[in-house]
């Protein structure tokens, strides 16, 4: 007697070589990581310190990962059915509680901040295999995530049982390695190796764009921080000021990223052989820096418009300048990872912004704000010259076809 047919595909995005569209419920699910990315940015605003900055870098590393598997999900299932638009739903609603807790994660709210994140993460990667016939090749994936996930969920509820305040990272610090790791070590299990394919097709073009959303909610972000800030102040002029110094500073990194960055590698993700291997590479691993420069610019703003006479503690002085430095360091490796090319401009920026660290704590916040934005809309400028004398020469008579 012959099978059943598989219901498998109803559930799965169509792989018949279109485009794929970003649907309405992957924009209502990232509305919960705007907030996520305002609470860090806020947790790092009341505690400058090594001790609070490296607490907000973990949670930003959690933060990003619990995005970043739901948004691998999403390019495999179709958002637009109503299983998987249940599961987007629900992994919203865990999102919402994991970013709620984020500002006592070390204190009270531990136990939530770690539960909310393990059903995420468990409650998806179970979801996602059960939507799943067992014969679908993309169900080993799923069988995979599922095992890795659940191994890293004891430690992060055991940390939150067991260990109060900064010991937590003794048991979540190798919890989080463990979900990091995953995907380099090809989720290896023992006994039955690594996972040697994905199973199914990537959607270059729909995975880039998803990468793209997220810049734009960090940077948006921004925009929120710095207005909120400077309204609180009082719209003097010296504020008016600083507030068009940060949105410039904004613009530029907007500029610096959507110019030259993501229209090439949105072309290159959509034609690209091995997809699935420079998605895991350059979006899933080396976006991170670039999105961890843009909330330290954030910092950087909402204390330029709170001090703009007065001159920058060290951390104060680290946070605005080191901020673009990680924005351009991360632009560059992931570049490099694209591309296998450099971009000299960019690294002769990130040298200069280096350098300005030394007077950075001598001046005022508004003078060394001033001269990071200069530099950045500076390079911004660059870029377009060249890119419009490049096309230029390409396009004068007697160029080379």
């Amino acid at each position: 007697m012959a099978a059943a047919p598989s219901r498998t595909p109803d559930r799965l995005r169509a792989r018949d070589g279109g485009e794929q569209e970003i649907t309405a419920v992957e924009l209502f699910f990232d509305l919960v990581y705007v907030f996520a990315v305002t609470q860090l940015s806020h947790l790092l605003l009341d505690d400058l310190t090594w001790a609070g900055a490296g607490r907000a870098v973990f949670l930003l590393a959690v933060v990003w990962w619990a995005w970043i598997y739901t948004t691998w999900m999403v390019n495999w299932f179709d958002p637009r059915t109503a299983e998987v638009r249940a599961v987007m739903l629900g992994a919203m609603f865990a999102s919402l509680l994991m970013a709620a807790a984020l500002p006592e994660a070390f204190t009270r709210h531990g136990l939530l901040f770690a539960a909310a994140y393990v059903v995420l993460q468990v409650g998806r990667n179970g979801v996602g295999m059960v939507l799943l016939d067992p014969a679908h090749p993309l169900r080993r994936n799923f069988e995979r995530m599922l095992a890795w996930s659940v191994a890293a969920a004891v430690l992060w509820l055991a940390g939150a049982l067991l260990l109060d305040g900064d010991r937590r990272l003794l048991l979540w610090g190798p919890a989080l390695a463990i979900d990091v790791a995953a995907p380099l070590a090809r989720y290896w299990i023992p006994g039955r190796g690594t996972l040697m394919e994905m199973g199914h097709p990537l959607h270059g073009g729909h995975f880039a764009e998803r990468f793209q959303g997220f810049i734009i909610i960090a940077l948006g972000e921004s925009i929120v921080v710095t207005g909120a800030t400077a309204a609180e102040a009082g719209l003097t002029a010296t504020v008016v000021l600083t507030l068009f110094v940060a949105f410039l500073e904004t613009a530029a990194l907007w500029w610096l990223y959507f110019g030259l960055t993501a229209d090439g590698s949105l072309r290159l993700m959509r034609e690209h052989d091995d997809a699935v291997m420079l998605a895991r590479d350059a979006y899933t691993y080396l976006h991170l820096p670039i999105i961890a420069g843009v909330i330290l610019a954030a910092v950087g703003d909402d204390l330029l418009i709170a001090h703009p006479h007065e001159a920058l503690s060290t951390a104060g002085a680290l946070v605005v300048v080191l901020g673009p430095v990680l924005f351009l360091a991360g632009e560059l490796a992931f570049r490099w990872r694209m591309i296998a090319q450099g971009n000299p401009p960019r690294l002769v920026a990130v040298v200069v912004l280096l350098v300005l660290l030394a007077p950075a704590t001598a001046i005022s916040a508004l003078a060394i704000s001033a001269i990071v934005t200069a530099l950045l809309t500076l390079l911004g400028f660059w870029e377009l010259w060249a890119i419009n004398r490049r096309r230029a020469a390409a396009a004068a008579p007697g160029t080379a076809a």
